[in-house]
């Protein structure tokens, strides 16, 4: 009698196992030892860095504006300029620093956060010619032959810095004679920077 009893209970035991995985599967749970996969962990947020993302250097700190996700946004770099150097020669170098800062690749850090630049290397730029207005800068490359992307990279870094007056705008044209343009920096063009030009008004030139 005691071997059937336990014959018995040995069964029940071995009957309620199918039992138990069926009513696990029909709870949505595996009745499994594999740790389950719940994908990657999260990434770095687009956009977001910690500190300037380049090693700190001497030299007058300036900000320039790059491309991340649609966007411009603005990042710290510093430029090379002599002390003592005449105003308008100063301005001048402000500009070509901030130029040569646009068209360097971001660092390792920027390029995880999703920064980049379309400004082409070998730009240069230069004062007013004879009869442009004393606040004109002009490019090696005229304006309407760079990328909208890189144009409004130009158009907002050098409008916001000590190369301007400081108003929003920047007249700009290519080589002499070239005719200029005022640009300026908008919201739209901050925000659209692909797809938004940034607005242009013609310049007279100076009699005189």
């Amino acid at each position: 009698m005691t071997t059937v009893r336990r014959r018995a209970r040995h069964g029940r035991r071995w009957l309620a196992l199918p039992l138990l995985g069926t009513l696990l599967t029909g709870c949505g749970i595996r009745a499994t030892q594999v740790p389950t996969d719940f994908g990657p962990a999260p990434s770095r947020v687009p956009c977001s860095l910690t500190g300037s993302g380049q090693s700190p250097q001497q030299g007058v700190p300036v900000q320039v504006f790059l491309l991340c996700g649609s966007s411009l946004v603005t990042v710290d770099r510093t430029v090379r300029v002599p002390e003592g150097t005449p105003d308008a020669r100063r301005r001048v170098m402000v500009a070509q620093g901030l130029l040569d800062q646009l068209a360097t690749a971001p660092s390792s850090a920027e390029r995880s956060a999703g920064y980049a630049t379309y400004v082409p290397g070998g730009l240069s730029v230069s004062g007013p010619a004879p009869h442009d207005p004393e606040d004109t800068l002009r490019l090696s490359t005229a304006p309407s032959r760079l990328p909208s992307a890189a144009l409004a990279q130009l158009v907002c870094t050098l409008s916001d810095s000590a190369a301007t007056e400081g108003d929003g705008s920047i007249t700009l044209g290519g080589p002499s004679p070239a005719p200029l343009s005022r640009y300026a920096c908008t919201d739209d063009v901050r925000n659209h920077p692909g797809t938004t030009a940034p607005p242009a008004s013609d310049v007279p030139e100076e009699t005189g």
